[in-house]
């Protein structure tokens, strides 16, 4: 099985610009996921998918490959992350070079760590059934509490029933926390998505669940990997 790590990070990016290559705590925010990723027992081949010059530079020194720039009509604010996935697919295939499987790794998420990528690896390959594994935390607050505005009045959003049980009564839920994301090249081909019928989770703390959207989320995460050390 030969495993391919990529790592989307374009060059625009509106609640933090140029986020992906701030510094944290000394190094460039995609240099941790790079070096997770290269730190992997799995990954055979650790990639990063830019459409920005001086991402793909910085890239590079943290020991990644950058073979080719992205296109920019795969990097504007709406293009999906898929889409930048087929293409390093597509490209490495013309030149003869194929992978079984993709590890998706997002920039965003710097506490998640190398034995977090190998442990999601190790969970999707003995569960000969899935098609695609994603990251996942449990959710703090049941989403059956949620509320709308309906007419000027909070309304229940899933109905009454549901607001007025306990939590011990309600299902656990989980949302994905975008810090790994796996599945087959072929099923990626196919489904376009990381989200096919038999899609494993990976369950994951809440404080290597950051996902970096703004500033206050990065100063979380500094915060987080300060106090780690």
């Amino acid at each position: 099985m030969k495993i391919l790590g990529l790592i989307p990070a374009r060059g625009g990016s509106k609640g933090l610009p140029r986020k992906n290559i701030k510094p944290l705590l000394g190094k460039p925010l995609i240099g941790w996921t790079i070096e997770y990723a290269k730190n992997s027992k799995y990954i055979d081949k650790v990639v990063v998918s830019t459409d920005d010059e001086e991402i793909a530079k910085v890239s590079k020194e943290c020991g990644a490959e950058v073979p080719f720039l992205r296109p920019k009509e795969l990097a504007r604010d709406d293009s999906p992350t898929i889409d930048a996935i087929i293409h390093a697919i597509n490209w490495f295939e013309e030149r003869g070079m194929f992978f079984d499987i993709l590890v998706l790794l997002q920039t965003t998420s710097p506490l998640r760590t190398t034995e977090d990528i190998d442990n999601a690896i190790e969970l999707f390959l003995n569960n000969k059934e899935a098609l695609s594994l994603v990251s996942v935390k449990e959710n703090e607050h049941p989403p059956f509490w949620s509320l709308k505005i309906e007419n000027r009045f909070l309304k229940p959003l899933f109905g009454e029933e549901y607001f007025r049980k306990r939590r011990q009564e309600l299902p656990k839920s989980y949302m994905p926390n975008g810090a790994i994301f796996i599945s087959y090249v072929n099923i990626l081909k196919e489904y376009k998505t990381f989200y096919t019928p038999k899609t494993i989770a990976y369950i994951m703390p809440p404080e290597r669940s950051i996902d970096i959207d703004n500033e206050f989320d990065f100063l979380l995460a500094e915060f987080i990997l300060k106090n780690k050390k």
